[in-house]
């Protein structure tokens, strides 16, 4: 790990406008993943800037009648919140499907939004990747691809989206609220918050420089049976293959978003309208544009296939 220098922040924007005065400089609170990151040099940032301090650990009923969460709602807390669990439970599934228990008490609702891929090829310093050193190459383009995307990627990365919990944010139209170094505060909505890669890969979100996530919202509750289905190569510590995280009304309308297809949570709005006609259909409508390597194209399928399972277990539930 190479040498950096620390200081902790006395308030959001403090933390924001020492954030875009040095450059490379990244915030840290759990620490899950960007220590591992700084272990293997992948990231080296020259100063860290500590932001557990913030009092950004609250979960909070909002005059809409929705949940205004803590950038620092440490994951544990946030899936076992009684409103989560009783008004959003499609974000709480999530949660407790991702990672184990002793990372879920660390890691914190804007650092799982922040997380970066779990490409072999990016934790490989050897290999050429894009989102590590652009310019570089994809080493995944003509590598092993079985985990990688099947849609919205480019030629420049294959790379998908780790996160279980965003993939929930993404159906529940979260919001993402930040400070910006100049003070002024602003929302992203969930689905313009994480870009696909195009040409420039490393550049993963659409914060500005500097800016700070304070917390995610959500929306009054929607109602309706809550599901997330994760596959995975094994059943614990595992990143998804696929996942689909639906919330599905009696009459078989609703909401649908998958993960591990794509460079973010993917969620087709359009698509939405075949829900009563069944996953072929909603399938046939969300992944029109795939381009699936030979080793992934099995996703498709397998996407197809969970959703059936999604929709046949609401049916069930209702």
């Amino acid at each position: 790990m190479k040498s950096f220098t620390y200081v902790r922040a006395k308030s959001p924007a403090d933390a924001a406008s020492m954030a875009a005065s040095t450059s490379g400089a990244r915030f840290i609170a759990g620490g899950t993943n960007l220590l591992d990151l700084m272990k293997l040099e992948i990231e080296t940032p020259p100063h860290l800037i500590d932001v557990n301090g913030l009092g950004l650990d609250k979960i909070e009923d909002t005059p809409s009648g929705g949940l205004r969460i803590g950038a620092l709602v440490r994951n544990t807390d946030l899936a076992a919140d009684d409103r989560v669990r009783r008004d959003y439970g499609v974000l709480s599934r999530a949660l407790l499907a991702g990672a184990s228990g002793q990372l879920r008490n660390k890691a914190t609702t804007a650092g799982n939004l922040l997380q970066r891929t779990r490409c072999p090829y990016f934790y490989d310093t050897a290999q050429a990747c894009n989102k590590r050193q652009p310019g570089s190459g994809c080493s995944a383009v003509r590598g092993f691809s079985r985990q990688h995307a099947i849609i919205g990627a480019s030629t420049a990365c294959i790379a998908t989206h780790p996160s279980d919990m965003a993939v929930a944010m993404r159906v529940l139209d979260a919001a993402v609220e930040t400070v910006l170094p100049n003070g002024k505060s602003r929302q992203i909505k969930m689905k313009d918050f994480h870009r696909l890669p195009g040409a420039t890969p490393h550049i993963e979100t659409s914060l500005q420089s500097g800016e700070f996530i304070t917390a995610v919202t959500l929306p009054k509750p929607l109602g309706g049976t809550h599901v997330y289905h994760k596959v995975r190569d094994r059943a614990s510590y595992a990143f998804a293959l696929v996942s689909v995280a639906a919330v599905i009304q009696a009459d078989g309308r609703g909401r649908v978003a998958f993960g591990g297809v794509a460079h973010k949570p993917w969620r087709v709005e359009a698509a939405e309208r075949e829900l009563p006609n069944g996953a072929a259909a909603v399938a046939a409508r969300v992944f029109a544009d795939a381009v699936p390597t030979p080793e992934n194209e099995f996703k498709r399928i397998l996407a197809e296939r969970t959703l059936a399972g999604v929709l046949s277990e609401t049916r069930g539930r209702s």
